[in-house]
Parts: structure tokens; C-alpha cells; sequence
């Protein structure tokens, strides 16, 4: 299911609104420096491949869906690595934005990635508005309180740390919103996508978690260990490493059995079944196979 031009070209084009003539040097640099060259867009690729099991009615609408959630996962990273939460000097393979621009930049950054990701809906408004502004509401309630990816960054301010409220939160919340999105983008009716992208989140945590055990930060891309460094909770340490991986299987099986009845249900669950696979160290990878 190849969706990158999709994602892509839209996301160029709302970083050209936001960083065209008049926008500070140094801020449009840190734009571009977050969201290009991205990473795996993992949550914009689950939108679209629901948008295009569904019918793909309107894929415009349904691209700007992905973008907004993809823009919004960027301005979470540029934030997280903050020196104030996680301190990260690595993104990616690079310098995190705060280490190439400043904390200030890099918080301005992050704000201005929040706004476009709601941006890139104001063109669709007059053509479909019970449409997007059913997209906007799932926007909000996947990144806002109290349960969206801002909560979940505030569960690491608390002194006791539930493991499930702050995966489901902080990475659990944009999954939903991809396969919530991609439903409501083709025209359909959006809640029973929910567990598809609930489940497809926490197997995505869970393979995070298990790489911050056991790779190295030249395979990640991004610092390691950084879990037990801060005193978080980590599903790979809750569990074990094979209880780990053995929960990412049970949890992609689930996925996979989740998705609705739709024209395109098979080709979904084939794109799902691989999903997390990637995400996990290569030696690990076949034991989740």
C-alpha cells in the first residue's frame, strides 16, 4: 500500500503555508528540520490504508487527515526531546531540534506544527463541513486532555506512573485517531475503527519500549535506555523480554481480527500483519513473526 507521494506532497504543501515569506529564518528552518526527511509516517500510512479500504471516498480530505495526525506526531517529538522531559539530542538519525536550533525555537517549533496540523482542514471546510469537523474533533481529542498525547507527556510530571493510561495516552491516542480518521474520511462511520488503532498503538509502544532495552542508539536513530535513565515505566520491563514479545504478537493478532467489514478488509489485514515488525531489533523481529 504505497501512500508515501500522498503524504508527502501534503505535507509539503503545509509547510509552504507555514513557512513562507515573512516567517523568521531560523523557525522555518526548524519546521522543515522536523518534519523532513521524515521517519517510517507509520500513523499517516494506517490512515490512508483505512481510507483506502473504506472506499477512499474523498482522498483529499483523507490525505489532510494524515497529515494533520503525522504534523502532529512531529510536534510531540520536537517536545519530547526537550531538556525538560527527555533531554534528547537525537531524532531520526540527527541532531533533535532543540540541539541544531535552541529550546526556544524548538518550543515555537512544536507550537507551529500544532497549528498547522488543523490548518491543513480549512480548505475542506466549505466543501464538506459535517465531515471535517468531525476530522477536527478527533484531532482534538487524540492530542488535547484527557486522554490525548499532551496528557500522556503529563503523566511523566506525576510521582506514580500508571503503564497502560500513559501508553494509551501518549502513543495509543494517534493510532486511533489514523484508523478514526481514515473512516471517517472515506464517509464511514468512525467508532468501530477505534480498537484497530488501539491495539496497533500498543504494539507499537511495546516495540519501542523493547528497543530502548536492547538496541543501540546507531540502529534507533534516537537515544536508548532513556526509559530507565528517567524512571519510566517500560512494558518490556514490566513483562520480560519474551513476555514482551510475546504480547506485540497476541496484540498484532488482535489488530489483524479487529478491522470491520469493509471492500478492501483483506488487503488491510495483510498490511497490518507485518506492521510492528520493522519497529523491532532485527533479532527480535523473527520472534515476533
Amino acid at each position: 500500500m504505497n501512500t508515501s507521494h500522498r503524504i508527502e506532497s501534503t505535507l509539503e504543501a503545509a509547510l509552504a503555508i507555514s513557512t513562507a515569506a515573512g516567517c523568521p529564518a531560523k523557525l522555518a528552518a526548524a519546521l522543515q528540520h522536523a518534519v523532513f526527511p521524515g521517519g517510517a509516517r507509520v500513523r499517516p500510512r494506517l490512515c490512508l490504508a483505512v481510507a483506502v479500504a473504506c472506499g477512499d471516498e474523498h482522498p483529499e480530505i483523507a490525505d489532510a487527515a494524515a497529515a494533520s495526525i503525522e504534523l502532529l506526531h512531529c510536534a510531540s517529538l520536537v517536545h519530547d526531546d526537550l531538556p525538560c522531559f527527555d533531554n534528547a539530542d537525537l531524532r531520526r538519525g540527527r541532531p533533535s531540534v532543540h540541539k541544531a536550533f535552541g529550546s526556544p525555537l524548538a518550543v515555537l517549533a512544536g507550537d507551529a506544527l500544532i497549528i498547522s496540523a488543523f490548518q491543513v482542514f480549512a480548505p475542506h471546510f466549505a466543501a464538506t463541513p459535517t465531515q471535517t469537523a468531525s476530522l477536527l474533533s478527533i484531532m482534538c481529542a487524540a492530542v488535547g486532555g484527557p486522554r490525548g498525547v499532551i496528557a500522556g507527556q503529563a503523566w511523566e510530571c506525576e510521582e506514580q506512573i500508571p503503564l497502560n493510561d500513559y501508553h494509551r495516552a501518549k502513543t495509543g491516542s494517534l493510532f486511533a485517531a489514523a484508523t478514526l480518521a481514515g473512516a471517517q474520511a472515506a464517509g464511514q462511520a468512525p467508532e468501530p475503527w477505534r480498537l484497530l488503532g488501539e491495539r496497533l498503538g500498543e504494539a507499537y509502544q511495546i516495540a519501542d519500549d523493547i528497543c530502548d532495552i536492547v538496541s543501540d542508539a546507531r540502529e534507533l536513530g534516537k537515544p536508548c535506555h532513556q526509559d530507565s535513565d528517567l524512571g519510566r515505566p517500560n512494558a518490556a520491563d514490566a513483562l520480560g523480554l519474551q513476555g514482551a514479545v510475546s504480547r506485540l504478537k497476541q496484540l498484532l493478532g488482535e489488530a489483524v481480527e479487529s478491522v470491520p467489514l469493509c471492500p478492501g478488509r483483506t488487503e488491510l489485514q495483510a498490511h497490518i500483519a507485518t506492521s510492528a515488525r520493522p519497529y523491532l531489533p532485527k533479532e527480535l523481529a523473527r520472534l515476533a513473526a
